[in-house]
Protein backbone atom coordinates (compact mmCIF):
# COMPACT_ATOMS: atom_id res chain seq x y z
CA UNK A 1 0.00 0.00 0.00
CA UNK A 2 1.22 3.71 -0.98
CA UNK A 3 2.79 5.48 1.86
CA UNK A 4 2.88 2.23 4.43
CA UNK A 5 5.90 0.11 5.37
CA UNK A 6 5.93 -2.64 7.00
CA UNK A 7 8.86 -2.82 8.57
CA UNK A 8 9.98 -6.92 7.79
CA UNK A 9 13.31 -7.50 10.18
CA UNK A 10 13.16 -10.67 11.04
CA UNK A 11 13.85 -9.76 14.35
CA UNK A 12 10.83 -7.76 14.83
CA UNK A 13 8.72 -10.39 13.01
CA UNK A 14 9.37 -12.89 15.45
CA UNK A 15 9.09 -10.54 18.50
CA UNK A 16 5.40 -9.69 17.01
CA UNK A 17 4.89 -13.57 16.69
CA UNK A 18 5.45 -13.33 20.89
CA UNK A 19 2.93 -10.65 21.16
CA UNK A 20 0.04 -12.33 19.32
CA UNK A 21 0.43 -15.64 21.19
CA UNK A 22 -2.29 -15.38 24.28
CA UNK A 23 0.21 -16.80 26.96
CA UNK A 24 2.82 -14.36 26.51
CA UNK A 25 2.89 -12.68 30.23
CA UNK A 26 1.89 -8.74 30.96
CA UNK A 27 5.78 -8.59 31.94
CA UNK A 28 7.02 -9.91 28.66
CA UNK A 29 4.18 -8.19 26.64
CA UNK A 30 5.46 -4.78 27.56
CA UNK A 31 8.92 -5.43 27.57
CA UNK A 32 8.47 -7.01 23.52
CA UNK A 33 6.41 -3.29 22.73
CA UNK A 34 9.12 -1.30 24.01
CA UNK A 35 11.85 -3.72 22.12
CA UNK A 36 9.67 -3.25 18.90
CA UNK A 37 9.20 0.22 19.28
CA UNK A 38 13.14 0.88 19.58
CA UNK A 39 13.63 -1.26 16.41
CA UNK A 40 10.35 0.80 14.37
CA UNK A 41 12.61 4.10 15.72
CA UNK A 42 15.12 3.33 14.04
CA UNK A 43 13.65 3.16 10.58
CA UNK A 44 11.08 5.65 11.05
CA UNK A 45 13.90 8.21 11.76
CA UNK A 46 16.26 6.50 8.95
CA UNK A 47 16.31 9.76 7.23
CA UNK A 48 16.36 12.93 9.34
CA UNK A 49 18.35 15.55 8.15
CA UNK A 50 22.04 15.55 9.45
CA UNK A 51 25.11 18.40 9.53
CA UNK A 52 28.81 17.98 10.01
CA UNK A 53 30.59 19.45 12.63
CA UNK A 54 34.05 19.00 14.32
CA UNK A 55 35.11 16.71 17.62
CA UNK A 56 38.44 15.87 18.87
CA UNK A 57 38.99 11.99 19.00
CA UNK A 58 41.75 10.86 21.87
CA UNK A 59 43.98 11.23 18.83
CA UNK A 60 42.86 13.91 16.06
CA UNK A 61 40.22 16.46 15.25
CA UNK A 62 38.14 14.61 12.72
CA UNK A 63 34.86 15.70 10.83
CA UNK A 64 31.71 13.72 12.54
CA UNK A 65 28.13 13.85 11.28
CA UNK A 66 25.25 14.59 14.21
CA UNK A 67 21.24 15.41 13.47
CA UNK A 68 19.99 18.68 12.62
CA UNK A 69 17.48 20.96 13.42
CA UNK A 70 15.27 20.86 16.61
CA UNK A 71 14.57 17.54 18.86
CA UNK A 72 11.27 15.91 17.30
CA UNK A 73 8.43 14.81 19.43
CA UNK A 74 6.62 11.82 20.21
CA UNK A 75 3.07 11.75 20.91
CA UNK A 76 1.88 8.44 22.13
CA UNK A 77 -1.97 8.21 22.04
CA UNK A 78 -2.87 7.15 25.76
CA UNK A 79 -2.71 4.97 27.17
CA UNK A 80 -1.61 2.02 24.91
CA UNK A 81 0.37 4.10 22.83
CA UNK A 82 3.03 4.81 26.30
CA UNK A 83 4.77 1.50 25.97
CA UNK A 84 5.71 2.70 22.40
CA UNK A 85 6.59 5.96 23.24
CA UNK A 86 8.82 4.32 26.28
CA UNK A 87 10.80 2.28 23.88
CA UNK A 88 11.66 5.34 21.38
CA UNK A 89 12.98 7.30 23.97
CA UNK A 90 15.24 4.49 25.12
CA UNK A 91 16.90 5.62 21.38
CA UNK A 92 16.14 9.40 21.57
CA UNK A 93 16.26 10.46 25.02
CA UNK A 94 16.26 13.73 24.00
CA UNK A 95 12.84 13.67 22.34
CA UNK A 96 9.90 15.81 23.74
CA UNK A 97 7.11 14.54 24.24
CA UNK A 98 3.14 15.46 23.90
CA UNK A 99 0.67 13.43 25.56
CA UNK A 100 -2.67 12.73 23.63
CA UNK A 101 -5.69 11.56 25.57
CA UNK A 102 -8.30 9.65 23.31
CA UNK A 103 -11.14 6.83 24.13
CA UNK A 104 -12.95 4.82 21.50
CA UNK A 105 -16.83 5.22 22.03
CA UNK A 106 -17.94 1.55 21.90
CA UNK A 107 -21.11 1.89 19.92
CA UNK A 108 -19.85 4.05 17.23
CA UNK A 109 -16.65 3.34 17.46
CA UNK A 110 -15.82 7.23 16.87
CA UNK A 111 -12.72 8.74 18.94
CA UNK A 112 -13.48 10.80 21.87
CA UNK A 113 -10.82 13.51 22.86
CA UNK A 114 -10.22 13.64 26.65
CA UNK A 115 -6.49 15.21 26.98
CA UNK A 116 -3.87 17.29 25.11
CA UNK A 117 -0.96 18.53 26.32
CA UNK A 118 1.96 19.34 23.78
CA UNK A 119 5.30 21.66 23.64
CA UNK A 120 4.75 25.22 22.54
CA UNK A 121 6.05 24.76 19.72
CA UNK A 122 5.52 21.79 18.36
CA UNK A 123 4.59 23.12 14.65
CA UNK A 124 7.61 23.52 14.18
CA UNK A 125 9.03 20.03 15.04
CA UNK A 126 8.95 16.21 13.74
CA UNK A 127 6.30 14.77 15.22
CA UNK A 128 5.85 10.91 15.35
CA UNK A 129 2.25 9.91 17.00
CA UNK A 130 2.83 5.76 18.43
CA UNK A 131 -0.13 4.07 19.08
CA UNK A 132 0.20 -0.08 18.95
CA UNK A 133 -2.80 -0.99 17.15
CA UNK A 134 -4.26 0.93 13.89
CA UNK A 135 -7.97 -0.92 13.72
CA UNK A 136 -10.43 1.63 12.49
CA UNK A 137 -8.43 4.10 11.74
CA UNK A 138 -10.42 6.62 13.71
CA UNK A 139 -8.25 7.39 16.65
CA UNK A 140 -5.43 7.74 14.29
CA UNK A 141 -7.49 10.17 12.34
CA UNK A 142 -8.40 12.04 14.88
CA UNK A 143 -5.28 12.26 16.02
CA UNK A 144 -3.24 13.07 13.51
CA UNK A 145 -6.53 16.39 12.86
CA UNK A 146 -5.67 17.61 16.48
CA UNK A 147 -1.83 17.76 15.45
CA UNK A 148 -3.07 19.59 12.31
CA UNK A 149 -4.83 22.03 13.89
CA UNK A 150 -1.82 22.72 16.39
CA UNK A 151 0.10 23.60 13.39
CA UNK A 152 1.76 20.41 12.55
CA UNK A 153 3.19 19.40 8.97
CA UNK A 154 6.06 16.86 9.68
CA UNK A 155 3.82 14.29 10.78
CA UNK A 156 4.51 10.10 10.40
CA UNK A 157 2.88 7.79 12.11
CA UNK A 158 3.81 4.56 13.74
CA UNK A 159 2.24 1.09 15.38
CA UNK A 160 2.58 -2.08 16.22
CA UNK A 161 -0.34 -3.91 14.12
CA UNK A 162 -2.32 -1.79 11.57
CA UNK A 163 -5.45 -3.78 10.00
CA UNK A 164 -5.78 -2.83 6.02
CA UNK A 165 -9.42 -0.96 6.41
CA UNK A 166 -7.69 1.50 9.18
CA UNK A 167 -4.45 2.17 7.17
CA UNK A 168 -6.87 2.52 4.48
CA UNK A 169 -8.82 5.16 6.21
CA UNK A 170 -5.55 6.80 7.58
CA UNK A 171 -4.01 7.39 4.15
CA UNK A 172 -7.02 8.82 2.80
CA UNK A 173 -8.25 11.10 5.49
CA UNK A 174 -4.21 12.03 5.83
CA UNK A 175 -2.01 11.17 2.31
CA UNK A 176 0.40 13.08 3.47
CA UNK A 177 1.34 10.92 6.63
CA UNK A 178 3.25 8.09 6.05
CA UNK A 179 2.76 4.72 8.09
CA UNK A 180 5.17 2.53 9.90
CA UNK A 181 4.13 -0.90 11.22
CA UNK A 182 5.65 -4.03 12.32
CA UNK A 183 2.75 -6.33 11.06
CA UNK A 184 -0.83 -6.07 9.09
CA UNK A 185 -3.78 -8.32 9.21
CA UNK A 186 -6.15 -7.66 6.31
CA UNK A 187 -9.65 -7.16 8.57
CA UNK A 188 -11.42 -6.47 11.61
CA UNK A 189 -14.08 -8.17 13.44
CA UNK A 190 -17.94 -6.51 13.93
CA UNK A 191 -16.50 -4.93 16.91
CA UNK A 192 -14.14 -3.39 15.16
CA UNK A 193 -11.03 -5.37 16.99
CA UNK A 194 -7.84 -5.91 14.05
CA UNK A 195 -8.49 -10.26 13.43
CA UNK A 196 -6.22 -12.22 14.19
CA UNK A 197 -4.42 -9.17 15.69
CA UNK A 198 -3.12 -9.50 19.31
CA UNK A 199 -5.76 -8.94 21.42
CA UNK A 200 -6.16 -5.58 23.75
CA UNK A 201 -2.81 -4.18 23.42
CA UNK A 202 -3.53 -1.45 26.22
CA UNK A 203 -5.06 -3.92 28.26
CA UNK A 204 -2.48 -6.69 27.73
CA UNK A 205 0.76 -4.02 28.57
CA UNK A 206 -0.85 -3.32 31.58
CA UNK A 207 -2.46 -5.72 32.71
CA UNK A 208 -6.70 -5.16 33.23
CA UNK A 209 -9.26 -6.21 31.42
Amino acid sequence: MDGVTIVGHPMIQHKVTLLRDKHTSVSLFRSLVREIAMLLCYEVTRELPTTTIQVETPLAVTDAIEIAGKKLVIVPILRAGLALADGMLDLLPSARVAHLGLYRDHETLEAIEYYFKAPEDIAERLVIVVDPMLATGHSAIAAIDRLKGAGVTNLRFVCLLAARPGAEALRAAHPDVPIWAAAMDEKLNEKGYIVPGLGDAGDRTFGTR
